[in-house]
Parts: C-alpha cells; sequence; structure tokens
C-alpha cells in the first residue's frame, strides 16, 4: 500500500539533501539532520538502507558522509519509495486475496490502479527536478558557501 510515512519523507529528504548541498566532500548525517531536523536514529537507518540498495555511498572517518552513487538526474523518486516500502516490511492490504466481493472486484482494482499511477509519476520525477525545486524556490545550498580549493 502506497502511504506517506515518516521514513519515506526521511528518506527523501535526505537524499535531496545529499544532492543539493554536496560540494568537494560527502555530506555529512549530523548536517542533514540539522538541516531537515530529522532525528539521528532514524535517519543513520534509512541512510545504510539506501547504500546498501545504491542510490548512496557511503565514506567512514572523520571527513566521512555520503554522497549520491549515481547521477541525480538518474535516481528516481519511485526508487526510493519502493526501498523504504521493503524496509517498512508494510503489505499492500489492496492485493490480499480475502474480502468481499464489492472489496475484491471493484474498490481494491480502483485502489491498485492508482497506486500504479503514482508510482509512474513517481518514477519519472528525479533527484534532479526536486533539486530544481529548491533552487527555484531559492533555498540556500550550503556547498556554494565551501570554497573549492582543488585545481
Amino acid at each position: 500500500m502506497l502511504r506517506l510515512s515518516k521514513k519515506l519523507l526521511f528518506a527523501i529528504e535526505a537524499v535531496v539533501d545529499i544532492a543539493y548541498h554536496a560540494g568537494p566532500g560527502p555530506v555529512r548525517s549530523t548536517d542533514i539532520s540539522r538541516r531537515q531536523g530529522i532525528p539521528r536514529r532514524y535517519l543513520e537507518q534509512v541512510l545504510q538502507e539506501l547504500v546498501r540498495k545504491d542510490v548512496l555511498s557511503g565514506q567512514r572517518g572523520p571527513r566521512g558522509g555520503y554522497r549520491l552513487a549515481r547521477e541525480r538526474r538518474r535516481i528516481t523518486m519511485g526508487e526510493i519509495v519502493r526501498i523504504v516500502r521493503e524496509l517498512e516490511g508494510t503489505g499492500d492490504p489492496a492485493s490480499e486475496p480475502d474480502g468481499s466481493e464489492i472489496g475484491v472486484k471493484v474498490v481494491r482494482p480502483i485502489w491498485i490502479e492508482m497506486q500504479r499511477e503514482v508510482m509512474e509519476r513517481f518514477d519519472a520525477m528525479t533527484i534532479e527536478e526536486l533539486c530544481n525545486r529548491a533552487r527555484e524556490r531559492n533555498i540556500a545550498s550550503e556547498a556554494a558557501k565551501v570554497p573549492d580549493f582543488s585545481i
């Protein structure tokens, strides 16, 4: 079932934060937590799952943090939604075979179709598009404040 959970919001916000605030170094989880108001204990669990699923790459150590594992135009919201749904382990009651005849033959098919349409929209929406929306809304990027001394 497609539902908006805090974990799903945290995951999407964290990936967009990493993409939007990325500078020459990785983005630290403490910075994501501070900017997004996400409790670190929830954030770390989500970030680690996104690393396991190759959405993010993690770097350990004092200068460690997270980067996107791929270009932001190649990561979709649909991918993040599926990863978090799998992590949460929530079943979809609309796909259960038991229930009333009206539920199974009328209501559930409508719900399943609507979920499919929403996921198609999420699959078409990239992290790059969300970063562009942040820029259009004049959200300051902390990456712009960090001087890049690379040659």
